[in-house]
């Protein structure tokens, strides 16, 4: 028999309000007592409370759940995340349905958690969380369809996916900037570690890196490099606060402003790359020729500047996860989607030997 909130409420010794508060108004008990209900509710397999069936669509809640770890406005200004969701809400539109954004905390675990236990949704998007976040437990217990944008193998057979080979683009990246005669490099990430502050990482390598895609990037970049004698730790690794313009200026500082200032700068995503020019310009030296810099994502502002970068389709990744959340084929194959990226070459890359 499928465990109830009256089966929960039995076995700790309690009323069914009391557990429905654990997991609705957990202010309203003490810390102690609802650890007890939860622990003796995974312990029956019991998920929590149906928030769907509380929908007034007799059952069917008319939305897609999107999750984030990041602040609610991220998903407003972030250019890569503004096309992705386009492309989601053109899918969902499709089908009669809605999206409700989800920002998740990476300090309140438990707020998390209730967020996804509570959210009235049909299915979720996965849009940024990491493998270790402990929301990804609760929404597993929901039994909804979830498509996640990562692409790995590490995940249990048939689950949906759309994504690129993140390790693939950046090794692109690398290559060209390799035959460029770069050899002295300085890496951009935004892996909100340690405590999302700007400065240099003393990592023992991108095994380190808490993020899938932040790893993956890292690997692609230092796999290329290692092939010519130029290990992680002749790399130079400088985090980013924010994965934006200003917060991709100060991390770039930490590097330009070094006696054995690099000749080019990886950065993990365009806004990242666009901060490092900006901190070029401060001062008084041009990309391309001073020194090289590259970005991941090919967002609108990224030709403007002349940036080179890795593009991937936003637009179409967002509505591929949504078809698939919505239509998920029987195939498993046809499950899994690997999305191509591109290295477009511009003028913020230029030879080594060029630079003053």
């Amino acid at each position: 028999m499928r465990p109830t909130l009256q089966t929960v409420a039995d076995a700790v010794g309690v009323s069914r309000s009391t557990v429905s508060n654990a997991y609705g108004r957990p202010d309203q008990l003490s810390p102690e007592l609802r650890a007890r209900i939860l622990a003796t509710a995974k312990e029956l397999g019991y998920a929590g409370p149906d928030a769907t069936a509380r929908s007034l669509r007799r059952g069917r809640a008319g939305a897609v759940g999107v999750l984030f770890t990041t602040t609610l406005s991220y998903a407003f200004v972030d250019p890569f995340a503004v096309l992705f969701l386009r492309g989601l809400a053109e899918a969902v539109e499709r089908n009669g349905t809605g999206l409700l954004l989800v920002p998740l905390s990476t300090e309140d675990e438990a707020a998390s958690v209730a967020a996804v236990q509570n959210a009235v949704v049909d299915g979720f998007c996965v849009y940024c969380v990491p493998e270790w976040h402990g929301s990804l437990e609760a929404l597993r217990s929901r039994g909804l369809p979830v498509v996640t944008t990562e692409y790995r193998d590490d995940v249990p057979a048939g689950e949906l996916q759309v994504g690129v080979d993140e390790r693939a683009a950046t090794r692109a990246a690398a290559r060209h900037l390799l035959g460029l005669g770069h050899r002295r490099i300085a890496l951009l990430t935004n892996d909100m570690a340690p405590k999302g502050e700007t400065g240099p990482l003393d990592l023992a390598g991108p095994g380190d890196f808490r993020y899938f895609v932040e790893r993956e990037r890292v690997s692609g970049v230092a796999e290329v490099f290692a092939e010519v004698g130029v290990g992680w730790d002749d790399l130079i690794v400088v985090n980013a606060a924010a994965n934006s313009r200003a917060s991709g200026a100060q991390a770039a500082a930490h590097a330009l402003d070094r006696a054995d200032r690099p000749t080019a700068i990886v950065a993990c995503t365009d806004l990242l790359a666009l901060g490092a020019m900006d901190a070029l310009a401060a001062r008084g030296l041009t990309p391309g020729r001073d020194v090289s810099v590259t970005g991941f994502d090919d967002i609108p502002e990224a030709a403007p500047a002349g940036l080179t970068t890795v593009r991937q389709p936003a637009v179409s990744k967002g509505t591929l996860a949504g078809e698939l959340l919505l239509d998920p084929p029987e195939d498993p194959a046809e499950r899994r989607l690997l999305l191509p990226t591109e290295l477009i070459v511009r003028a913020s890359t230029g030879p080594a030997t060029m630079r003053r």
